[in-house]
């Protein structure tokens, strides 16, 4: 088996340059998704729950296309047929993911749409990933190999960076950083597009640079089983591949369970983290159903859903919002209504101009008016409600107007839903997929069910405390968490070049993952926005590593002609423990928190830190030769 020649520079940068673009896309996946599904309602809970499939997927599809890779031989090559497939799919689903809250869909439906979109997004980037580390096995010598990685990591990092700032710079130029309730905000939806663009154009760089060795040059350099022109080849048993693994597989796999599971935690609840503690993004409370109270005052029913009605239309729950049912005076008397307002002014007459209204002259009957609820949902200031339920409101001698043609003289006023008003059995329709058009308000209900709430008095609306998404303190976070993400790619090529310098690898990966720990545990507790540069500088130390050392590792303990199949099994290395993370993020947070109070997404981060310094302790478990230390 002949030594692979030495590569230029130029010949190694060009084998991974397609890498840039792809972790443009992955960046903007990771910074980005908690966001968009907590935009479009998901409680905090659940978000690590929608990280379960993409891995899941993962875990399933690289090893095939490993193997499949192995065996393949087209005139476009071995490897990149397989990069072209999944960059064209990703362009696709980038174009779709962040349009899910845009299609007049309920929490349901949108999220369902967005759980596939990234479904579809993950595989595929992966798919379109997995090529260049196979290249770089493929093509570069031993003594290369920990330079073509490095080359590797920088791409990927620069990538990685152009990825997480996209919407801070969007915002900066004059895009929309806030949306409508449920709907993505411009700067995240733009933000995908231009990285979409952008991986279409380093794809076909990669194309046309880059000419992978014919079948027989491969096996000259690479030996194993001869791969023909037509792609026949020996069936690959990946049972008997991982039986006859060598040892530096499990070990190295083992560091990677407690690396990707933390940062499975950190790609979940950074934006609630760093919402809270550096922005102090509001509060709000979301109805996630209601419960009947049995005999000792507990729940003995719980009816769960996001939108629920009354009377077969009456919508008393909306959007995980409780309805305004109408008001009770001071003097008692409910009246029914959705649109509440005060009359703030009387005026003689009110001329519009360009700078706004001209009061002139006070005038009676013409008002004023300063909305309370419309169309049954409190209003808000800034993301914040301006007024609660069942308090006390003072009208201040204002007239309170209902469903703008009911005029009432009260000294004050409070606000009651529909729940409070139930009397004797009723019956509720649960609205699993709920269409609203915003140009007719027309409601269409499709897949709900029913039920019937015996005693509404004993009864109570089920609530979750979360971060309010409409806020601007909320988007502003999720900017600069995009922000902080570059800071730590920053970092990340920074100790990508001291990397090398240290004797053994063992050590420096050990010490880089500490550091990581350190950032994560810290981030999870600053609360000045500028500080947290520190822990992502120290979180990019680790991810430097994560991203050289294990590759490099592996493929100098691989031989033969089967590394794409390895390489896609290694795969299961980042996919499983991202699948455990994903499992048990949601019972770790109800675990730790108060179900009462918002859930403290900034503990999550410390799990983090811990899970990254029991990944530098399992390093002491890799085995290399001597020749690789």
């Amino acid at each position: 088996m002949k030594t692979k020649p030495d590569l230029s520079f130029w010949k190694l940068w060009n084998l991974s340059f397609g890498f840039f673009g792809v972790q443009i896309a992955y960046a903007l996946q990771s910074a980005n998704v908690s966001r968009i599904f907590a935009t479009l309602g998901a409680d905090p809970h659940d978000l690590s729950y929608f990280w379960i499939l993409p891995p899941l997927m993962g875990l399933v599809v690289q090893p095939i296309v490993g193997t499949a890779s192995d065996k393949t031989w087209n005139r476009i090559g071995r490897r990149l047929p397989y990069l072209i497939f999944g960059a064209v799919v990703a362009v696709i689903v980038m174009c779709l993911l962040p349009n899910a809250g845009s299609f007049g869909l309920a929490v349901s439906s949108a999220i369902l749409i967005g759980l596939i979109a990234l479904m579809l997004l993950d595989t595929s980037i992966n798919m379109a990933m997995q090529p260049f580390k196979m290249l770089v096995g493929d093509m570069v010598n031993e003594k290369q190999k920990g330079l073509a990685y490095s080359i590797q990591s920088f791409l990927c990092n620069a990538g990685s960076i152009v990825g997480y700032v996209f919407p801070f710079l969007l915002t900066w130029i004059g895009f929309r950083n806030t949306a409508a309730s449920g709907v993505i905000p411009q700067t995240v939806v733009f933000s995908f597009y231009f990285g979409a663009a952008i991986l279409l154009v380093c794809v076909v760089y990669t194309l046309v640079k880059v000419k992978e060795w014919p079948p027989e040059q491969y096996r000259e350099y690479n030996g194993g089983p001869e791969v023909k022109a037509d792609g026949k080849q020996e069936k690959t048993n990946l049972l008997k591949l991982l039986v006859n693994a060598p040892k530096t597989f499990w070990t190295v796999g083992l560091v990677q369970f407690f690396c990707w599971f933390a940062f499975l935690f950190m790609w979940t609840y950074t934006n609630g983290t760093i919402a809270k503690n550096a922005f102090s993004c509001p509060e709000t409370t979301t109805v996630t159903g209601i419960a009947q109270l049995g005999a000792d005052g507990k729940p003995a029913d719980i009816y769960s859903a996001k939108y629920i009605l009354v009377d077969g239309d009456k919508v008393a729950v909306n959007h995980g919002k409780a309805c305004v049912a109408g008001i009770v005076t001071a003097e008692g008397e409910f009246i029914a209504g959705r649109n509440i307002s005060l009359a703030d002014i009387n005026v003689e007459a009110v001329e519009i101009k360009a700078g706004g209204l001209d009061i002139q002259a006070p005038t009676p009957g013409v008002e004023i008016l300063s909305p309370v609820a419309r169309d049954g949902i409190i209003a808000s200031k800034d993301g914040i409600s301006a007024y609660e339920f069942n308090k006390e409101i003072p009208t201040g001698g204002m007239n309170v107007i209902i469903d703008g043609s009911r005029r009432v003289i009260t000294s004050s006023f409070t606000l009651v839903d529909y729940l409070s008003r139930m009397e004797g059995p009723t019956k509720l329709t649960l609205a699993d997929i709920y269409t609203h058009d915003p140009k007719t308000g027309e409601l269409f209900v499709d897949g709900t069910s029913e039920v019937t709430l015996q005693n509404p008095r004993e009864a109570r609306l089920e609530t979750s405390v979360v971060l309010n998404t409409e806020s601007p303190q909320y988007n502003d976070a999720g900017n600069w968490v995009g922000i902080l993400f570059a800071i730590q790619a920053i970092g990340s090529v920074l100790w990508a070049i001291v990397l090398p310098q240290f004797k053994s690898r063992k050590f420096s990966y050990a010490l880089s993952l500490v550091l990581g720990a350190v950032g994560f545990i810290s981030a999870g507790y600053f609360t000045d926005q500028y500080l947290l540069f520190v822990s992502f500088v120290l979180i990019g130390c680790a991810w430097a590593a994560m991203l050289a050392w294990p590759f490099t590792i592996l493929t100098n303990s691989l031989k033969g002609g089967n590394i794409g199949a390895y390489l896609g099994l290694f795969n299961c290395s980042i996919c499983i423990p991202q699948i455990v993370g994903a499992l048990l993020g949601g019972v770790i947070l109800s675990a730790i928190g108060d179900p009462d109070q918002l859930a403290p997404q900034y503990m999550m981060m410390v799990i983090a830190g811990v899970s990254l310094f029991l990944g530098a302790i399992s390093v002491a478990f890799i085995k290399e030769s001597p020749s690789n230390n």
